[in-house]
């Protein structure tokens, strides 16, 4: 088999998927092995791979391949949500484009669009997924619109509804003018933005006196139904039991007290909304006030609005501020700083709004979730730790979950309505069940089901996505079947923390009030992907990259590498393309070391040199000590430092300094017993770099030999830990610095590589020859010859205590390195005075951290070590 010089990625990657996908690696059925599950966070139907996507689900990637390659059954679900809010906008501005109105169709009309957009969109993000190289089990591929899902969520709903734990009010919600639909609190984003207070003066029924009150919002006076004062407020003691007149539209409503009112904010006066303000709400139902709706569901204004009726608030707020100046009603304005609620979603500004909606109660049901998490004994652990933190916060201030949106696509909420009041309904799985219990509670045995009306509201996205580790096992609807039994609970959760409560916390909850038990063990919670200056990723900033012009410019390894090379748990990775060069260098690096070897003649007729041998042993146990660090990382959960570790273990000593300690001199055979060990050695790297490489590992590893699918990269065996010669380690790392130090001396006397030279040592440190036939290869020198005093007229350098001398070959300008050498050791004792002075200072002594006065004395006898050093080598030249 011919190996090309170069790597090629493109021709790489594709063959390698196919030929995992043809020999069914990724699809997992319940066996005698441990389980190893993952479910996926499930993407957007119509989204598109984005940068957050590229770091969660390569991490994903990371452990089910880790995972496999220790003998697991890794399952790995993929799926999409239907996410309800985001699609419909996307249908509805389509429909848009071609001239359709949304309010002319029927549901059944615009769900046929819904669908037809779905299947033309849904599965790219998804075929996106496998360019990265994800091995996902894509048989068990789950939408959470698919007929079982959306069943488990019906029967869910149901249950809660009939263990009273689902209640239907009328509530003031956040309501999004854009999207025309509740939103749950969760799913605001509040904001501080920069306003003005308007004040306004309200004329008193029956006199010349007037009121003022401060308002944020103008346009909102139509829905005034009172003005409310602080009892114990004297100012405004002369207003008690009267009445206020509206400006403009002139509407009489009453003056009430409650020590609500904030006397020291604005005028001390309030007017009160009850229709669109929570806490106007709360005083409109305790002193019996009338409540005034003025807004439409897109928050233009309707007929209480008069002559800005049909218009936008923001628009009416301006136009109206300018009529209540002309009419001498506006005192002054004021800029003002207040809290902006906007949409997750649709980025408008929220709405409160009286409507009746859905709602779960929450109290009792998040009990089990917060024991689960922050309990003594707690079952799941969140990685990194400082979430715990946000995860009680919202836990411990939970609110009744608002479960309906005033949407068409999604779960339709199974209610139905037999009469005309708000409570002429009943809650059952389909039209059937619900005409027979319709029967029993009216004791009209005559209704049909044309009788009935099923509510209009559609469930909240995360009512199904709640339930996605258990529904994707169909443990919702048959709860004894052997895939849930097999698989759940899942064990990683990889996910980012700004869905740490829509998602997360929820599925605890639903795991625990379903099953009994966690969905799963460990959440590993990413950061947000910034760019290089700290700005969060966005189109609209225009500074997030095309995922698939990434793989196809650095390879997806290369891409793959580079987001886990800057990505600790939970902090935010900032991206540079930069990292995705570095991890395609890194391939080319590995791919060139592979190179190499079958470059070599291989005979069986040589012995194995001691070098060989020795390096060989030296990298086992090198090996074995990164292989305990990465376990390490890994149980963690730092797959960056995991990645590190195996980045540097193959980079600098493998490829640095292994091959180099066992390649056969020039035109020369390599012995068959290194060359094998060699073979055997790089693929154990292979194994530790497959999860987060696994196009040119595999590639590598099917072109060392012929395999069998049985036999390859992907279902081999996760690197066994054997015994560690710590001596062999340490001994090393000292031969290391020797070689530098030979390495410098040839470098700055220009002796050519190809002359030998001769060396001498005083070894001081009683240092084991055990590396010096490497040193004498690496060196290329004729002999190590141990001395006990200093050879005259040799060039010197020095490792630790011990001294080493190398004699000068060819012409030398004597005057110019005693120049040189008097000058560094000039700098040298310079340097270790003011280290020394450091030192001396009892107070820096006593009061810095351990670690930096350890540095501090480290300082001072590499400085004495080379100035003894370098004095000596200005001995030997005079």
């Amino acid at each position: 088999m011919s190996i090309p010089s170069k790597y090629d990625a493109k021709s790489v990657e594709n063959k390698w998927y196919d030929y995992w996908m043809k020999h069914n690696y990724f699809h997992s059925e319940p066996d005698e092995r441990e389980p190893y599950t993952i479910v996926i966070p499930p993407p957007n139907v119509t989204g598109v791979l984005h940068m957050g996507h590229m770091l969660n689900n390569t991490i994903q990637d990371v452990l089910i391949r880790r995972a496999r390659l220790q003998g697991k059954n890794a399952c790995w679900v993929p799926g999409t949500d239907h996410a309800s809010i985001a699609t419909e906008a996307k249908v509805v501005a389509k429909l848009k484009a071609q001239g359709i109105d949304k309010n002319d169709l029927t549901r059944d009309e615009f769900l046929k669009h819904a669908w037809d957009w779905t299947n033309e969109y849904g599965g790219v993000i998804l075929d996106q997924l496998k360019k990265l190289g994800c091995s996902c089990d894509w048989d068990r591929t789950k939408f959470t619109m698919d007929d079982d899902m959306s069943e488990s969520v019906i029967k869910v709903f149901v249950d809660l509804y009939n263990k009273g734990l689902i209640y239907r009010g009328y509530r003031m919600v956040n309501w999004d003018p854009e999207a025309k639909t509740t939103l749950s609190d969760e799913e605001v984003i509040y904001e501080e933005k920069q306003g003005n207070l308007y004040y306004l003066n309200y004329k008193i029924e029956g006199s010349e006196d007037t009121l003022t009150i401060a308002t944020t919002r103008p346009e909102t006076i139509f829905g005034d139904t009172a003005i409310c004062i602080n009892p114990n407020d004297e100012r405004f003691a002369h207003l008690r039991g009267k009445k206020a007149i509206v400006p403009i539209c002139n509407r009489v409503i009453p003056i009430i007290e409650d020590e609500y009112v904030d006397v020291e904010f604005g005028t001390g006066c309030l007017k009160v909304t009850p229709a669109h303000d929570e806490n106007d709400k709360m005083l409109g139902d305790k002193h019996n006030l009338e409540v005034v709706d003025i807004f439409n569901e897109d928050a233009t204004l309707n007929s209480y609005g008069l002559h800005y009726e049909g218009q936008d608030r923001f628009v009416v707020r301006k136009a109206i501020a300018k009529e209540l100046e002309e009419k001498g009603i506006l005192l002054k304005t004021e800029t003002h700083i207040n809290k902006v609620g906007t949409s997750e979603r649709t980025k408008a500004v929220i709405e409160p709004r009286l409507s009746d909606q859905w709602f779960l109660k929450m109290e009792e049901l998040v009990k089990p979730a917060i024991e689960a998490v922050l309990g003594e004994d707690a079952d799941i652990k969140l990685f990194p730790k400082k979430f715990e933190n946000t995860y009680r916060h919202w836990m411990e201030n939970i609110r009744d979950w608002n479960i309906s949106r005033q949407l068409l696509w999604g779960q339709q909420i199974p209610a139905y309505y037999y009469g005309d009041g708000k409570e002429d309904f009943v809650v059952a799985e389909n039209i059937n069940e619900a005409l027979e219990l319709a029967k029993e509670k009216t004791s009209n045995f005559e209704l049909q089901t044309s009788d009935l009306k099923q509510e209009t509201d559609a469930l909240d996205t995360w009512f199904s996505s709640w339930l996605w580790p258990m529904s994707v096992f169909d443990g919702i609807r048959h709860p004894e079947n052997e895939d849930i039994k097999y698989y759940y609970p899942t064990n990683d959760l990889v996910t980012g923390p700004d869905i740490l409560f829509f998602w997360v916390a929820r599925m605890i909850i639903a795991g625990y009030e379903y099953k009994g038990q966690k969905p799963f063990n460990n959440v590993y919670l990413t950061g947000l992907v910034r760019d290089k200056q700290r700005r969060k990723m966005s189109k609209s900033l225009g500074n997030s990259p095309d995922a698939l012009k990434l793989i196809e410019e650095y390879s997806a390894d290369g891409v793959r590498v580079g987001l886990l090379l800057s990505s600790a748990a939970g902090n935010d990775l900032l991206f540079d393309e930069a990292l995705c060069q570095q991890g395609k260098g890194f391939g080319n690096k590995i791919w060139s070391a592979f190179y190499l070897t079958t470059l070599w003649e291989v005979s069986e007729d040589i012995e194995q040199p001691e070098a060989s041998k020795t390096a060989i042993a030296w990298y086992e146990s090198k090996f074995q000590k990164a292989l305990i660090e990465i376990e390490d990382h890994f149980s963690k959960y730092r797959l960056s430092d995991a990645l590190m570790a195996i980045y540097k273990l193959i980079y600098d000593d493998f490829c640095g300094w292994l091959l180099e300690m066992v390649k056969p001199a020039y035109q020369q055979p390599i012995d068959a017993k290194t060359y094998q060990a060699i073979i055997s050695i790089f693929e154990e790297n292979l194994k530790l770099m497959h999860p987060f490489m696994p196009f040119i590992t595999e590639e590598i590893w099917q072109a060392i030999k012929e395999r069998t699918p049985e036999d390859a990269l992907i279902v081999s065996t996760w690197p066994e830990a054997k015994p560690i010669n710590e001596a062999l380690i340490t001994e090393f790392d000292f031969a290391s610095e020797v070689i530098s130090g030979i390495r410098t001396i040839r470098k700055e006397k220009n002796i050519a590589f190809k002359d030998a030279i001769g060396f001498s040592v005083i070894n001081n440190e009683k240092i084991n020859p055990t590396f010096d036939a490497i040193i004498e290869k690496m060196g290329n020198l004729e002999t190590i010859e141990y001395v006990s005093e200093p050879v005259e007229g040799a060039l010197t350098f020095r490792v630790k205590s011990n001294e080493y001398f190398v004699p000068m070959v060819g012409a030398i300008d004597v005057e110019a390195e005693i120049k040189k050498l008097t000058e560094e050791l000039n700098y040298t004792e310079g340097f270790l005075k003011s280290v020394q002075k450091k030192l001396s200072n009892e107070r820096f002594v006593n009061n810095a951290p351990e670690q930096v006065v350890a540095s501090e004395k480290k300082k001072e006898a590499d400085a004495l070590a080379k100035i003894e050093t370098l004095k000596a080598s200005l001995e030997n030249l005079k």
